[in-house]
């Protein structure tokens, strides 16, 4: 009969418990045991509540103490070089993250199109693979000795070699899909050894632009993996199959799992296609938004498969993992009731798919009160005046100048006469670390132990030390510091009408690092301005010049759970307009260089390149709208962080911020080389700094990066900063590697000197 299914569990737990043990265990505050013993009380009460909802395929090895690309990666042996001579598997794991004082730490880029972060596998031209499978197997038999039969996930060896980097040169690395395949081969076997009957095996790349390499490899890889041993539920996500869609049909495998919620025009194509004796699985419920389903349109598609296929090779299921949802509504008991009517965590979509199962079970009147609240909760929010407000609407759509008044080197002519700076200028990216005393007395504040003015001295002090330590390290570009702000989206959708916001909705971005994303629910707008206040404080301050700090729309956007009821263009136009009101009042209070952040413009960049030019042409006029009512002499910042930016250099040009500063120090300047080869017309500050690795880089590493970065950078465009803001390091390895940044600045000006 139709099976309800789950294809991954948010890791973090629900008070973000792993995130607490990880961080405990970097520390040195707590062992591997206690590490462990945490992970497996997790793993333990997320099946315990997948099976509670009624779930009847439950997975195992979803669950990652950091990240399961990085897991992919010691599962096959594909360590590298730097690391291989570190004995103690946990210690070696987080050396890989993370970096050691020895070794930097391996690269770390967005997971498709989402705010989650993977650890880059790491090949070489000679690779060898071996297999650890002690993770797969032990979880497996740790759910199995609980009473629950899982069925395992491993990420397939395809997407795992195409997001793989070669790092000799050289070669592709699906090259090395030859020797990795015996790996694979022994995984399953011993899987089904085990007693598993089925693996999900997940090829999210599916979805992507293939090439023909890439297609054969595809063949290749399932003639042999679809018969090594246990039945394997090839899972794609994220996307549409369009043009790949007979490859995955057709693949040897026993089942093929698709995404219905990004895109639900692709079940006729499989329909027609899939051979009579796959299973299909059907990912109806979003597993990437947090709005409660239709059950009602649905359940239109699971009759419609299962009028195709038959109920005993149907499964039901979200439409990827659920690593991207917070994990239970229950929690918000402070959240407004009628909004939270509307909402739908991991727990309850869970609810969802087995609602789903059993109304194609057994009729819709055995889940009739299920249907009948979700069809009561979509009628109500699409009905709501609080989400359409139509003033706001009618100045989102007026036509406003996306183009500054005069081209960059006009601009950059009246910049330099009025901020004077030298060659190579240093600043940060803004943010400085957010210690136990901040968190402490921001919580103080929310519980009303600590009041307003108590609270607003306790940042000027923060504030006022950070500009000192600026100053004393002799920084060009200061920053206030961001104390009062808790998260770069968050603080502002606190301040922003239309957003609302969860006490537990936490998601993984990766490894112990969590975010609480906003709700877009409503019409967007900007009451009152958001970062002045402190912004003009900390200028009052210094002779130094200041730096104003904004997220930008796109970034809102992208890290926020949007309304799915009108375009995501006409959203982030509203953002936009509301971002564009903060630069304004910033620039009449005499901040003359703001920093609009952008580090999700790539991010949201559609898998498929014929989806690309559309997009980007909203999501950059969304930050030309928000930049370009400043005068000439005014010089808007923006970042970008780990992602590829080579096929997209023409918008990031087209978004003519003054400068941009982006992340090169983990790919050793490799990003740097795509701006280079374009000709990228405006000044960059290429990081020096990987700042997600607990290390403080030598004034020697940062000069040699720089020298590198001018090989492919004209000199005069280049600033100095670290790769990303600094709220998560602390203050010691933040002077000493802000010492060593200037001091790399400085020996580069002197040399420009003495040529």
């Amino acid at each position: 009969m139709t099976r309800s299914a789950n294809l991954g569990f948010p890791r973090i737990g629900l008070h973000r418990e792993l995130k607490k043990a990880l961080e405990a265990f970097w520390k040195g505050e707590s062992g591997a045991a206690a590490l462990h013993a945490t992970a497996a009380q997790l793993r333990a009460r997320h099946w315990g509540l997948q099976h509670e909802a009624g779930i009847e395929v439950i997975p195992s090895n979803d669950f990652s103490l950091y990240d399961h690309v990085l897991d992919t990666a010691v599962l096959v042996g594909a360590i590298p070089p730097r690391f291989a001579t570190i004995a103690d598997a946990d210690t070696r794991y987080f050396a890989m993250a993370r970096g050691t004082d020895a070794a930097p730490a391996m690269e770390m880029t967005k997971w498709f199109d989402t705010n989650y972060h993977f650890i880059v596998p790491e090949l070489y031209r000679d690779q060898r693979f071996a297999l650890d499978a002690s993770k797969p197997l032990d979880q497996f038999r740790e759910a199995k000795a609980l009473g629950i039969k899982t069925r395992p996930v491993i990420l397939g060896p395809v997407t795992f070699l195409s997001l793989a980097k070669a790092k000799d040169g050289g070669f592709d690395p699906l090259d090395r899909l030859e020797p990795l395949l015996p790996v694979y081969e022994a995984l399953l076997a011993q899987l089904a050894a085990e007693g598993a009957d089925w693996v999900q095996v997940d090829e999210p790349a599916l979805v992507l632009d293939l090439s023909d390499r890439q297609k054969a490899a595809f063949e290749t890889a399932y003639a042999r993996l679809g018969k090594a041993g246990p039945k394997i539920l090839l899972t794609t996500y994220f996307g549409d199959l369009r043009d790949n869609t007979e490859l995955a049909a057709n693949l040897p495998v026993a089942g093929l799992h698709i995404d219905l919620v990004r895109a639900p025009g692709q079940l006729d194509g499989v329909l027609e296609t899939l051979p009579a004796d796959r299973t299909l699985s059907i990912g109806v419920v979003d597993g990437r938004n947090i709005w409660r389903t239709d059950l009602d349109a649905a359940f239109a598609l699971v009759s419609k498969a299962w009028d195709h296929v038959g109920p005993d090779r149907l499964e039901v299921a979200p439409s990827c993992s659920l690593l991207h949802s917070p994990v239970d509504l229950e929690a918000e008991t402070a959240l407004d009731a009628e909004l939270k009517s509307w909402l739908a965590f991991a727990r309850q979509k869970l609810e969802e798919v087995s609602a789903l199962t059993l109304a194609q079970k057994r009729g819709r009147g055995a889940a009739k009160a299920t249907f009948e609240a979700s069809a009561v909760a979509v009628a109500a929010h699409r009905a709501s005046p609080r989400i359409h407000k139509p003033a706001l609407k009618a100045r989102a759509a007026e036509a406003i100048p996306l183009e500054r008044a005069s081209p960059f080197a006009v601009r950059r002519d009246r910049q330099k006469a009025r901020f004077d700076l030298p060659a190579y200028p240093t600043t940060t990216i803004g943010s400085f670390p957010q210690t136990g005393e901040v968190r402490q007395a921001r919580a103080a504040f929310k519980k009303g132990q600590l009041d307003q003015a108590g609270y607003d001295s306790f940042l000027e002090q923060e504030t006022e030390r950070a500009v000192r330590i600026q100053e004393a390290l002799g920084l060009d570009v200061l920053v206030h510091g961001e104390f009062e702000r808790n998260d770069m989206v968050e603080y502002f959708g606190e301040q922003l009408d239309g957003f609302a916001f969860t006490k537990n909705g936490w998601v993984q971005s990766y490894g112990s690092r969590c975010v609480k994303p906003p709700l877009i629910y409503g019409d967007v707008s900007r009451p009152a301005p958001m970062t002045v206040r402190w912004s003009a404080f900390a200028a009052s301050l210094t002779d130094r010049h200041m730096k104003g700090m904004l997220t930008g729309p796109v970034t809102i956007l992208q890290w926020s759970f949007v309304r799915v009821d009108q375009p995501r263009s006409e959203t982030c136009r509203q953002i936009g307009l509301a971002i564009r009101d903060e630069v304004l009042d910033l620039e009449k209070a005499g901040i003359g260089i703001i920093q609009i952040d952008e580090p999700a413009l790539r991010e949201g960049l559609p898998l498929r390149r014929a989806d690309w030019n559309a997009y980007l042409r909203w999501a950059v006029d969304c930050f030309r709208l928000s930049a370009s009512g400043v005068a000439d002499d005014t010089q808007i910042h923006t970042h970008m962080c780990y992602a590829e930016f080579n096929d997209i250099m023409p918008a990031i040009a087209e978004m003519d911020a003054d400068v941009i500063s982006i992340e090169t120090s983990r790919s050793d300047m490799e990003l740097l080389e795509a701006f280079g080869t374009f000709n990228y017309p405006n000044d960059i500050g290429p990081g020096v700094w990987d700042i997600h690795a607990p290390r403080v880089p030598g004034r020697e590493d940062m000069e040699a990066l720089l020298r590198k970065a001018a090989r492919a950078i004209p000199p005069d465009q280049l600033w100095v900063n670290p790769d990303c803001g600094l709220k998560t390091r602390a203050w010691p390895e933040v002077k000493a590697s802000l010492k060593n940044l200037v001091a790399a600045a400085k020996a580069l000006r002197n040399r420009a000197a003495t040529v």
